[in-house]
Parts: structure tokens; sequence; C-alpha cells
């Protein structure tokens, strides 16, 4: 970019709307949902959907909860057309849903629209006509009392054939859309408005749907919420209107515009399954919904299964989520960063101990099965990874507790081989490094087998003391060691001491039980401390007895310790 191109941008618009209300206000309740994935997200797709993927796409929409479903524009082409006479005949649409049809104010359009409609027992016919200031010069070379006549014209067709299609059962809404509202002059968007309702003449019983699309995000959020609120605060009957946001994505902004559009005034949203459509799409619904319902506020559209929904959204679009969109990708749950790691750990571990309800997990808005997704995904381990995340790993998925003073030492050693192979760590491979170099080892030292009997001289006042004799190889020489000692690892350190290689000293164990039942064993970590140097260096045994675990983990302290 040069210095000098940005003379060629301007602000839009200054509104003059010193006493907002809107920054003031919270969401408090989900506002009426409208799907536009099967005409405004479909008409974005190199490839539009067959009638095959529409109807899978319109099912789930359907089971996700969306009352009202913009199917199509039945009047630009046969597969539009073909594929809600199917549904109709094949009474494929829940009575308590909605089909919304889009139609341009053109006369030979309108009458195909409400052709494809007979047989529907609750429609929405939405009538648009651009009325922005360049598009009336641009494209239109028209005044703006001609723009008001073109949508009169619509209007008034529409309110025609709408009352003839009730005496035949089918229950029509009506919707306007000026579009390109966003860059249209309010008190015009304010006159055309006016002059639809006059010709419909809604009631509180049943309210015209004012849409009010921000066609082309030409300002920030905020100028947007304070057009709404100007349009809610001046419409007039506003008891008979239904104000709707239909917004894009072009300045990446369209979650903020219409969350702060709900806060001025909007009842109701149009948009799409993760934001699909034209140019940098609509805004995702899912994202909106999903933000509701981490504050607590019921979004009244079911996402408990996202991972479902994604897959036959990708599946009839043929478009990928990516993976850092909100909710729904693949990695945003998902923590590589060490500290980021260790806080979830504690949260995870915190809200388990102490059985709190509320969510309170540090960096993880939402609880990830709330919407179908595992905890399995959350860590996952590469070089930047830390001790936190291999303990929740090996915890979570493994069963191993790593003692808190032991995490260091694994989580170092493991993402060491991350750093050193260049990848990701997928949880069996961060099994297998940590058992082979904290549990396996047998080089130098291996313990190739043990007999412990009670010690016959033992004083009355020791019951514990226990006599062990050892097989050790060492250094692929064979050594048999034994001692007394106030139980079996006690025994098996002073061992060491009677042959000259007790060289340390016994400074940590701990253990406890992994699986349940038949199949349990015991994990037992030892931390030797050299006298050599001061290193302090653990091991892990694994047993089904809990005696042969923990020696098991002192052989493997010793034999890393000499590494």
């Amino acid at each position: 970019m040069k210095n000098s191109d940005i003379l060629k941008y301007r602000r839009r618009f200054d509104i003059k709307l010193p006493d907002r209300q809107w920054p003031d206000k919270k969401i408090e309740a989900a506002p009426a949902w409208c799907s536009v994935d099967l005409r405004d997200g479909n008409q974005a797709l190199a490839i539009p959907m067959n009638v095959e993927q529409k109807l899978k796409l319109f099912k789930t929409l359907v089971e996700i909860g969306f009352k009202e479903i913009e199917v199509g524009f039945p009047a630009a082409s046969e597969t539009e057309y073909n594929f809600i006479r199917r549904i109709i005949d094949e009474n494929l649409v829940p009575d308590d849903v909605s089909l919304q049809v889009l139609t341009q104010s053109r006369e030979h359009l309108i009458r195909k629209t409400f052709e494809a409609l007979k047989g529907c027992k609750n429609a929405i016919v939405h009538l648009y006509n651009s009325t922005s200031a360049l598009q009336r010069k641009v494209t239109f070379k028209m005044s703006r009392e001609e723009i008001i006549e073109i949508a009169r014209t619509g209007a008034t067709l529409v309110k025609r054939l709408a009352d003839e299609a009730e005496k035949s059962g089918t229950r029509v809404r009506m919707e306007y859309s000026p579009e390109s509202f966003s860059d249209t002059e309010l008190d015009f968007a304010l006159e055309i408005c006016e002059a639809v309702k006059d010709i419909w003449k809604p009631t509180p019983q049943n309210k015209l749907i004012v849409n009010l699309p921000e066609t082309v995000q030409y300002n920030q959020p905020n100028v947007y919420a304070d057009q709404i609120e100007w349009i809610c605060r001046n419409i007039s009957d506003r008891d008979c209107v239904e104000i709707s946001l239909h917004t894009h994505n072009d300045r990446g902004t369209g979650v903020a515009s219409t969350e702060l559009g709900i806060l001025a005034g909007a009842d109701r949203v149009e948009g799409t399954l993760f934001g699909n459509g034209e140019r940098t799409g609509n805004l995702d619904i899912v994202t909106v919904a999903l933000n509701m319902y981490a504050e607590g506020v019921d979004p009244k559209l079911d996402f408990t299964n996202l991972p479902k929904i994604r897959a036959v959204y990708e599946e009839c679009t043929g478009m990928k989520v990516p993976p850092r969109q909100p909710y729904a990708g693949d990695l945003v749950f998902t923590a590589f960063s060490g500290s980021h790691q260790d806080a979830i750990k504690k949260g995870m571990d915190m809200m388990r101990k102490d059985g709190i309800k509320e969510w309170e997990v540090p960096y993880l808005l939402i609880d990830p099965t709330d919407i179908g997704c595992s905890y399995e995904a959350i860590i996952r381990i590469n070089s930047q990874s830390g001790k936190g995340g291999v303990a929740y790993i090996l915890q979570n998925d493994f069963g191993f507790d790593i003692p808190q003073a032991m995490r260091q030492q694994v989580g170092d050693y493991v993402n060491g081989v991350a750093d050193k192979l260049g990848k990701e760590l997928q949880p069996n491979e961060i099994f297998e490094i940590f058992a082979d170099e904290f549990a396996r080892r047998e080089s130098p030292v291996k313990l190739e087998s043990y007999k412990i009997d009670t010690d016959d001289n033992k004083p009355d006042d020791d019951p514990n003391r226990v006599f062990i004799s050892a097989k050790l190889r060492v250094n692929g020489e064979e050594k048999i060691l034994s001692a007394t000692g106030n139980g079996p690892i006690n025994a098996l350190v002073m061992a060491f001491a009677s042959n000259g290689m007790k060289d340390f000293k016994l400074v940590d164990y701990r253990s406890h039980a992994i699986g349940k039942g038949s199949a349990t064993k015991s994990a037992a970590y030892i931390c030797l401390e050299s006298q050599t140097d001061g290193r302090k260096v653990w091991g892990v045994g694994v047993d089904s007895n809990i005696e042969s675990a923990g020696l098991k983990g002192l052989v493997c302290a010793y034999d890393r310790m000499r590494k």
C-alpha cells in the first residue's frame, strides 16, 4: 500500500445518537434465528449444492432447532425450485418450521416464488431491492422516489398473492430488506420501510419482518448498532415490526455487529453455519449462539453434537471449517503452550477434586463435552509444551499420576524428543517415550529376579523387617545382592550399600493404583539423589504386585542415574 492510496477512502457515516442505549445493555435472551445456509450460503459456493445435498443440510438445520430456514431463491434456477417443491410435496417440513424464500421486487420473479410455495403450511416471502446511494447512482441510476416505487410495486403484489395463498391454507409472513442498508441514509431507509409497511399493514399478531442487512461491512460494528437503534426508535408501530439483522464479514466483525445489533434492539438474526457466504462470508450463527451459551443464556439452538453438524456441513457444501474457527475448529480447545497446559490441568483437577459445578478452567471458554468434543484433544504436545501438558496426557489417557516434583523431569525429556523430531507427539508416542526412559530401562542396570523372605532374626518391635536376595545385571555382569531392611525397598537399598553400589540416597517414594478390578496394577515412583553431584533422578515401576512395582522403580532410577 502507498500512503497516497488512503486518500481514496472515507468514513461512510457518523451517526448522531448521543443518548444511545445499547452500550449499557446485556444479551439476556436468544433472538429468533433464521438460517440462510441454503440460499445465501449456497449461492456463494463455486459448485452449488444439488437437491440431495440441500435436503441433507435442511434436515440437519431442523434438528439443530431452526424454526425459520431460507431455503432458496426459487425463481433463480430449476434446482432451487425443485428442491422447495420436494420438501413440500414429501411433507418434510415440520409444522413449526417456516420456509423462507427470497425474491427481488420484480413481478415475474414474485409470481414464480409463490408457485414454488403451493402447499406450504408456513412461509416467509422475503422481498428486497437495493437502496444505498451508491447503488442508486451506479447500478440503477434512479432517484429515491423511483427506488421507493419499486418496493411499493413489489410489496403490493406480494400482499395480494399472500392473501390468495392464505385461502388455500398457506400462512404467509412477509419480510422486506432494503438491501445495502448499512450504506443507506437512515432517513431514506426509514422512509422506504414505512412505505412497505403501509401496504402490508402488519399487526402485533402478524408482524412485518424488517431486515436491515449489513450487505457489505462499510462501517465499524458500533456504527451498525447505532443504525439499528435509530431505526428501532423511529419506525412507527414498533410492536408490529420484527427488526432483523443480516450481517456479512467484510471487516471480520460479523459477530460483533450482530451482538451489538441485538443490544441495539434487534429481535431476529439471519446467518449461516460457520459463516459460509459471499466474499468473506455471512454471520456465523454457531459462534453467536455459543457465545450466549458461554454466558448462561439459552441460545435455543442445539449444538450438543457440533462435530456431526460440522461433518454434514463440510460434506454438503464442500467447504472446510478452519482449524481455529471458534468452537468448531480442530484446534480451538487445544493448548500447546506449557503454561497454558499447566493451568488447564490444575483447573480440571480442581473441578474433579472439589466437585465444582460452575465451569472454571483457565483458557477454556466452555466445557468441550457440552458440544460433543472430547477432553483428549485439549492438550497436545510439541517442543513448546511443558510439564503440565505431558503430565495431563499421561494421567488422562494412561492413568499415571506423575508426582509434582517429577513432572519437570518427565516434561523436559518428552519435549526434548519432540524438538529433536520436529513434530507434534501423539498420546501413544508420549506414553512410549515416557515408559522407555522412566519405566522400562534395562541398561546398564537390570533387575532380573528377586526373592523376599521374612527376617527370622527381626526384633519384636520391628515387624516389617525383611530379607531380600536380588539378581541384577550390571553392564552385562551378573550380581547377586542381599541384605535385610525395613521393608522390601529399604532392604534393596541396603543390598546396594553392602555391595559398594550405594552412592545415592532415597528421597521420595509414591505409589498408586492403575486400572480397576482384576486388571489393577501399581505404579511406583522413586526419586534418588546422587551423593556425587546432587542430581535427583526419578524411576517408575509398574507391576500387579505393589512390592515388585517399588523395586522396579528403584532399579530404574538407579539405572537412569548411570546413563
